[in-house]
């Protein structure tokens, strides 16, 4: 996996403060995209034990709610693994912390994908510049939904994060 960026206090990718970490590929290319930099999977840096270790150090402070997955995408066959394999060390070390996802696959597409065990929301759906909507909470445009993926697991249907 490669990554361009891990973001501290950041504010504006869920709940609370948070850790994100902006992978590298996306094969949806949405026009308008507000990161069009992060679509080539060989893009960026190598995401190595070092990088890992700075997002362990982030989760560890007790104000920081959890991380975030963005992009890029992180659900990218260059990224799904090892995307999943960290939320899974993360979701069994901080129990408590959440974990987001942004993708521009949707729930329906992704819904068998091991990933989505260790997630406390995902936000589906391609960016779409027609219904681009700046007072949405979370999402760029009115067809991506902000997705509650315990409740939805539990329910066998898509229910709404509470925003």
């Amino acid at each position: 996996m490669r990554y361009h960026n891990i973001t501290k206090d950041d504010m504006l990718n869920g709940d609370g403060l948070r850790v994100v970490l902006w992978v590298a590929g996306c094969n949806h290319c949405c026009r308008e995209c507000q990161n069009p930099v992060t679509w080539d999977p060989n893009g960026g840096l190598p995401f190595t034990e070092k990088e890992k270790n700075e997002i362990f150090t982030e989760l560890e402070k007790d104000y920081i709610s959890g991380i975030t997955f963005s992009g890029g995408d992180p659900l990218h066959p260059s990224n799904i693994s090892a995307v999943t394999r960290l939320a899974k060390k993360i979701r069994e070390k901080y129990p408590d912390k959440t974990i987001w996802l942004y993708t521009g696959s949707v729930w329906e597409e992704i819904s068998h994908e091991e990933i989505i065990r260790y997630l406390d929301v995902c936000v589906d759906g391609e960016f779409v510049v027609e219904q681009k909507d700046i007072s949405l909470k979370w999402k760029g445009s009115s067809n991506q939904r902000v997705i509650d993926v315990p409740a939805t697991l539990r329910e066998g249907r898509i229910i709404l994060h509470a925003s």
